[in-house]
């Protein structure tokens, strides 16, 4: 029966495949062949084991491994074995000069730069839909929003594009991360080498060489936490920014806003009871489970500091923390593109949003024109600040408000005043703005 919900509700297929324990099993064949591979270009080993070594690390079935290991009670002495079984010739040279975790760090390097692999992909999607919402909205002007209230104006387009530049960013620092997290060590028991002789530094190059991973530079019996610290803060920045992007979804569908909606199915169901609902699950699926993979990071903290060359307390707790970092950060982007890509705009609502403060949203806009007119800054929004608190006490225009004050109409024209309180003409280089981002991000990211 199944229990957590990864295994049932969460979560694609490519990344569960990447933590699933037969494809574990796998990554530790493929660097025990690795480094038979490069022990034999060496000299360490007799020619011919590294082939066959490497036939034994296609052939063995990871079970195997599983059921030495449930008698002797040592997984990676249980793999060794394993191998050996379909090695018969070269079976007592697998593992020649390796500790246990030279075989398992590595093998995770291999899980994690898999791993990586299918996030950054999917983050240059979800780049790649905003910057589409960015272009598509690049002048559908709105009502901006600060503490909640409205504010002067801005546009659907820069808002996608702010969330395009974080999400290019997160590419950007994947980037400079990858060569820190993805990353292999053959370092012995307590990281001198000692067991593999003068050839130490050779065998880690090229193993790492052999399975395309990063080498550390040095390390004890453990490759150091800290990377895997680090790669953790990085999924919970890309969490926490589907985090901000969907609270500003749910925000923005509320029903007394509704600007935003999304896409709900002919046959779906919004409550139990209410046959009226039409609530944004999937945006708050999303916020919910951004606090999961955010929930990672002490655990990932607490792993850095070991006991002297190493001890066992992150072994236990990694078994838990990087499946359920990567599943999630990799279901929540998936969402996330599938929920932007239904999104619909309305711009009946959008409008009426617009104008919902009477022109009290462009009293700034009046405010710089006195000051250029020769009003002073200072005066100026004195002005505007007390004739805003009348329209907003009496509920009128503030263009009637305005042209009842001398000090504005004499130095402005009724029509003057109209255009100033023009939402639609305040948007200032918002659309310039968004242009800009898009091709740069497309060169960078898309090209």
């Amino acid at each position: 029966m199944s229990i957590h919900p990864m295994e049932f509700r969460y979560g694609t297929e490519e990344m569960k495949a990447i933590w699933e324990e037969d494809f574990r099993l796998r990554c530790l064949f493929r660097v025990e062949a690795a480094l038979a591979r490069a022990e034999e270009e060496l000299g360490m080993i007799p020619q011919g084991a590294a082939a066959e070594i490497a036939r034994a690390a296609e052939i063995t079935p990871p079970q195997r491994a599983k059921e030495i290991e449930d008698e002797i009670g040592h997984d990676m002495m249980a793999t060794v074995l394993a191998l050996a079984e379909n090695s018969p010739s070269f079976g007592e040279w697998i593992h020649l000069g390796a500790t246990s975790n030279d075989i398992l760090d590595t093998a995770t390097g291999l899980q994690i730069k898999a791993s990586l692999d299918i996030l950054e992909e999917k983050l240059k999607e979800l780049l790649s839909l905003l910057l589409d919402l960015a272009m598509k909205n690049k002048d559908l002007v709105c009502a901006g929003r600060t503490h909640g209230q409205i504010a002067v104006p801005t546009t659907y387009g820069l808002r996608f594009a702010i969330w395009a530049s974080e999400v290019g960013r997160h590419i950007q620092r994947l980037g400079e991360l990858r060569p820190r997290a993805a990353v292999g060590k053959m370092s012995g028991a307590v990281g001198t080498q000692a067991a593999y002789g003068q050839f130490g530094m050779d065998i880690q190059e090229r193993v790492m060489r052999h399975l395309d991973l990063f080498e550390v530079d040095v390390s004890n019996q453990v490759v150091q936490r800290d990377r895997h610290a680090e790669m953790i803060c990085w999924m919970a920045l890309v969490a926490s920014t589907l985090d901000k992007i969907f609270i500003e979804m749910r925000t923005l569908q509320r029903t007394e806003i509704a600007e935003v909606e999304e896409g709900f199915g002919k046959k779906q169901v919004g409550s139990s009871t209410m046959p009226h609902k039409r609530n944004p699950i999937k945006s708050e699926q999303i916020c919910g489970l951004a606090r999961v993979v955010r929930a990672q990071l002490i655990p990932a903290f607490e792993n850095i500091p070991l006991w002297d060359e190493r001890d066992l307390t992150n072994s236990s707790c990694e078994r838990v923390v990087f499946p359920e970092a990567f599943i999630f950060t990799d279901h929540i982007l998936t969402l996330a593109a599938r929920t932007l890509a239904s999104m619909h705009l309305r711009p009946d609502n959008i409008e009426r949003n617009l104008m919902l403060l009477r022109g009290l949203n462009m009293a700034e806009n009046v405010m710089v024109e006195l000051a250029r007119r020769g009003v002073g800054r200072q005066q100026a929004h004195e002005i505007m600040r007390q004739s805003s608190m009348i329209a907003f006490e009496e509920r009128k225009e503030l263009k009637d408000v305005l042209l009842e004050n001398e000090a504005v109409t004499g130095c402005l024209k009724p029509e003057e005043i109209s255009s100033l309180l023009d939402p639609h003409q305040y948007i200032g280089t918002a659309v310039q703005q968004v242009e800009r981002l898009n091709d740069k991000l497309r060169k960078l990211y898309l090209a």
